[in-house]
């Protein structure tokens, strides 16, 4: 093993799984973020001689953090999304950014149905009655997927493995997104609003960043209608929180079921209040199984770069 002044420097700006930090402290001189901010973890490292730095695409990182690092030669997102990261600086400075497509799109497909089953059938609410003893009172029917209109907005990995586990619930399948994918059975809607009006279920399983941001606003939300339920597995600034909210106290929806929120881990109050929505904590891809991959894929990435090799899955 090399000596510590020899190894490359590596600052994670996210608080890591256990597996994936315990791998960067084996193979590099490595700092993982507990506590402070990313701004805070750059200022005190700045002049430490940082190579290498870890971050998420909710995090990111910004052309003037990047000046902080002078030494920096290659980010890695951990995990597919990288909205945050400035692409143009890092191009512009030589600097390579790397991800990790497909390593959960899986595990937050399983997440998104999950979702969609606990909100339609009520799970919460029931539990919680069960456990009050108002069995009776509670029995009411409730919503099902089976043969319900489902539509996803985006379809990237994720989204076509929502689709092809709806399937199984002979689901009513429709999609938007910018261009029609041709290879794909499902119905393209050219608009999210009048996707929408035609879904029981609307999911949101686009990237996130300023091109979607506030995408499902007050207008999209009216056109899903109070019988549909919106699902959020993507980034919590595509869905306008104060919209949401409001339909889900007036009941212009049916329901929400979201693993992503604006400003987390921050939850507005009036959010948490509704009882006609489930919520989880940003862990729609978090498994085992997708933790080794994102961490195999991150030492991976890491590995080649600084043996002079070509990486994977880098962000062109």
């Amino acid at each position: 093993m090399q000596a510590d002044a020899d190894r490359p420097r590596v600052l994670a700006l996210i608080p890591l799984p256990e597996l994936a930090s315990a791998a960067l402290l084996d193979a590099y001189e490595s700092r993982v973020l507990s506590g402070a901010g990313a701004a805070d973890a750059i200022a005190r490292f700045a002049s430490a001689g940082i190579r290498a730095v870890v971050t998420n695409g909710s995090t990111g990182l910004s052309s003037a953090q990047m000046d902080r690092l002078p030494m920096l030669e290659i980010v890695c997102a951990f995990g597919a999304g990288y909205e945050n990261i400035d692409i143009a600086a890092a191009r512009q400075r030589g600097i390579v950014v790397t991800h990790a497509p497909g390593a959960n799109d899986a595990t937050v497909a399983d997440h998104a149905l999950g979702l969609m089953l606990a909100v339609a059938r009520g799970f919460t609410m029931l539990d919680a009655a069960v456990r009050r003893g108002e069995w009776q009172q509670a029995r009411a029917e409730r919503p099902t997927l089976n043969g319900a209109r489902l539509g996803i907005v985006g379809l990237g990995r994720i989204g076509a493995r929502i689709a092809a586990r709806a399937a199984a619930f002979e689901m009513q399948v429709a999609y938007s997104t910018r261009t029609p994918h041709n290879d794909v059975p499902w119905r393209h809607c050219a608009s999210v609003e009048q996707l929408a009006h035609d879904s029981d279920f609307l999911v949101v399983a686009c990237p996130g960043g300023a091109a979607t941001h506030h995408l499902i606003n007050a207008e999209v939300l009216r056109a899903l209608g109070p019988d549909g339920f919106l699902i959020n597995i993507s980034r919590g600034g595509v869905v306008n929180s104060a919209a949401l909210i409001a339909a889900l106290q007036a009941g212009a929806i049916a329901g929400a079921g979201l693993d992503v929120f604006e400003g987390e881990p921050a939850i507005p109050a009036a959010l948490l209040a509704c009882r006609n929505a489930v919520f989880t904590p940003h862990i729609a891809g978090r498994s085992p199984a997708s933790i080794a991959a994102q961490t195999d894929m991150l030492l991976a990435s890491l590995a080649a770069h600084f043996g002079g090799r070509s990486v994977p899955c880098q962000v062109p």
